[in-house]
């Protein structure tokens, strides 16, 4: 498990490679300080007390009415070597906090790349703070930390719900608050970087979709294998797509889809069957390719398509959950509160909770991330001005370059 949580803290520097080499050479530093300066700020807060907001209560038992926990762990109070995890008691809690302390490393960053080259510092900041505060401690507690989506039998494997779909639709909202670029930008500057972060991102998926088993099991091999497969085959379908509509095959679409399958069948990844894998990861491809083209009809500025590949593709996935899920994909004896029963399994009521649940959180999640923006504005002007802009973020920021 601690090996699974390195894995996890990698993918957020992965992240960074790879939206860094999707911007143009003024602006590379200033989007790859956005993700580095989350494994400063947040585990701040998580010490401080993200973590009990998370884990602290449970529906009707010390909880805000199952939306958000309370501060009884506040600064890790009772994390001691002698507690155990609340998965699994063979492992320490302090393995836990520090595993699902990487989560909420990466989620926030994953929004970044939705308003690159156009937001000030210390109004992302403001924002990385209120965020995770307003939203995604939220929804971690509602979903994983006993509140009341997991008390409705919503699944969520490793974060369709609560990371990808949350970021995906926080940036849409971003994109509309903060609006387009006043300047041209030639975007793409370093190919090998998003191939480099692309790899990372991939490796490191494996500790967050196989870790989240948080033991060593026969589901712990099932989502990583279902993770690999997903990604597999959803590389090739962009990339085919690509080759069909622009007569080019090309290796950004290749990679671009492969994160769209890795983001995919994250919630999915311990339910399904490697069969339903494939299925998963083609889907996850052509959804979000066509999701990227309308966005760019559209005419919304979203930079590195954060809401296309990761707000699509989790919400997809957490519907595709209640479709595939099945509890032949388990153990013998396993808790039935673990298992997830689709349309495979002849039932629907999965499905419903959670194709509402992936609307309730694409609406929460958008909703409060606009008025944040609105409020930070108030506070302290969100968006750089054209000349900041032109000069780029890395000079104008940080005084910085990227390059000689």
């Amino acid at each position: 498990m601690l090996v699974a949580t390195a894995l996890v803290m990698f993918m957020t520097p992965g992240l960074a490679f790879f939206y860094g080499g999707l911007v143009g050479r003024k602006n590379v530093l200033a989007i790859m300080f956005q993700s580095y300066i989350s494994l400063g700020v947040t585990t701040v807060l998580w010490f401080a007390f993200g973590y009990s907001l998370c884990f602290s209560g449970t529906l009707g038992h010390g909880d805000l009415a199952g939306i958000v926990g309370n501060l009884d762990m506040a600064f890790f109070k009772g994390v001691d070597l002698a507690s155990p995890s609340p998965m699994n008691p063979g492992v320490p809690l302090i393995v836990f906090v520090a595993y699902q302390m990487m989560f909420a490393i990466i989620t926030p960053a994953l929004i970044t790349g939705a308003f690159a080259n156009r937001v000030r510092f210390p109004a992302y900041l403001l924002f990385l703070v209120s965020w995770l505060v307003l939203v995604y401690f939220p929804l971690v507690h509602m979903v994983w930390g006993g509140g009341i989506l997991a008390d409705w039998g919503v699944k969520d494997f490793a974060g369709g719900i609560v990371v990808h779909t949350s970021a995906g639709f926080a940036a849409l909202a971003s994109v509309l608050y903060v609006g387009k670029r006043a300047v041209d930008d030639k975007g793409m500057h370093s190919l090998p970087l998003v191939a480099l972060g692309t790899a990372i991102l991939w490796f490191g998926w494996y500790g967050f979709n196989a870790g989240s088993e948080f033991g060593v099991d026969r589901i712990t091999a099932l989502a990583f294998l279902n993770t690999d497969i997903a990604a597999s085959f959803a590389g090739p379908t962009w990339l085919l797509l690509d080759w069909i509509f622009t007569r080019k095959p090309k290796f950004l679409g290749f990679l671009t889809g492969a994160v769209a399958g890795l983001a995919t069948i994250t919630p999915c990844a311990g339910y399904v069957s490697p069969q339903s894998a494939v299925i998963i990861g083609v889907l996850a491809s052509a959804a979000c390719y066509l999701a990227v083209n309308v966005k760019n009809r559209a005419g919304l500025d979203d930079a590195l398509d954060v809401f296309g590949v990761h707000g699509v593709g989790g919400f997809l996935g957490t519907i595709l959950l209640g479709v595939f899920g099945t509890a032949a994909m388990s153990l013998p004896g396993r808790d039935p509160a673990l298992l997830a029963s689709g349309l495979v399994d002849g039932t629907a009521s999965l499905l419903f909770k959670q194709a509402a649940t992936a609307v309730g959180t694409a609406v929460y999640a958008f909703l409060f991330t606009l008025g944040m923006l609105w409020l930070i504005n108030k506070v302290t002007r969100v968006r750089v001005t054209k000349k900041e802009e032109s000069e780029g973020l890395d000079l104008g920021e940080h005084g910085e370059t990227a390059y000689i």
